[in-house]
């Protein structure tokens, strides 16, 4: 976060310039949650979050976000996860993911998560980021659903819009230099935020998704923690570009 003071609400909505600092090196995280209850804030400033976003490639349309459980709003709280400043942590139990932030605050979104969510657990980084990202299901999914291979790699994936199941941006995660096939992506269904549903990897609500995606570096930090946590190793700094815009499912 930068010097500057700046308020509650441009910190909530508009993080140009709030890009995190990725810093180097691992700390345990922490296995207790701890759950926080989010400091109240005007409905005007979520209207305004939540509110389309024309200037997209693809205008966005608003999100009703009164049909949303306030917890699941993006809202600025007290750091629960031990992590240092600048890390990305998915905690797949509360259905939260915190961004870290000095002074032991983090700011905390709400995300949906599907059977590919809970599957993966531990440390990597944001290996890159795509905005407005193709999307090409994997073979295994094809041939469970075979109406999809008109989005196979064959046949160059799906086109970016708002039907896209990777949605307005996505963030790869990769591990030991290699692909984990496992996104934090946007979606339009705003309706599975703090739900487990049937297919997919750790969604968020397109705003919000906009919002993280300005805020994280190349090469950040990420933690996932999963209903039984295996031993997180270390990854490497640095590692190579490559692989598909794929999600699991």
């Amino acid at each position: 976060m930068t010097g500057e003071s700046v308020t509650r609400r441009s910190f909530l909505l508009g993080s140009a310039g709030l890009a995190t600092t990725v810093l180097a090196g691992c700390t345990t995280p922490a296995r207790e949650r701890v759950a926080i209850e989010p400091e109240p804030v005007d409905n005007s400033i979520y209207a305004a979050m939540y509110g389309p976003k024309p200037d997209e490639p693809y205008p966005l349309p608003a999100i009703p976000y009164q049909k949303i459980d306030p917890r699941f709003y993006r809202q600025m709280v007290p750091n629960p996860t031990g992590e240092r400043a600048g890390v990305i942590v998915v905690d797949t139990s509360s259905h939260f993911l915190y961004l870290t932030y000095e002074d032991g605050q983090a700011m905390r979104y709400g995300v949906g998560l599907g059977r590919a969510g809970f599957e993966w657990a531990g440390r990597g980084v944001i290996q890159y980021k795509r905005e407005w990202p193709r999307w090409t299901p994997p073979d295994e999914m094809i041939g469970r659903q075979p109406e999809l291979e008109p989005y196979s790699s064959r046949n160059g994936g799906m086109e970016p819009g708002l039907k896209n199941p990777l949605g307005a941006r996505a963030l790869y995660i990769f591990r030991n230099g290699e692909d984990t096939l496992y996104r934090i992506h946007g979606s339009p269904e705003w309706w599975t935020i703090g739900k487990s549903v049937s297919s997919g990897c750790v969604r968020m609500i397109n705003q919000d998704i906009v919002d993280l995606y300005s805020r994280v570096q190349n090469g950040t930090p990420i933690v996932v923690l999963g209903a039984a946590e295996p031993a997180m190793a270390a990854v490497d700094e640095q590692m190579p570009v490559y692989g598909e815009d794929r999600l699991v499912y």
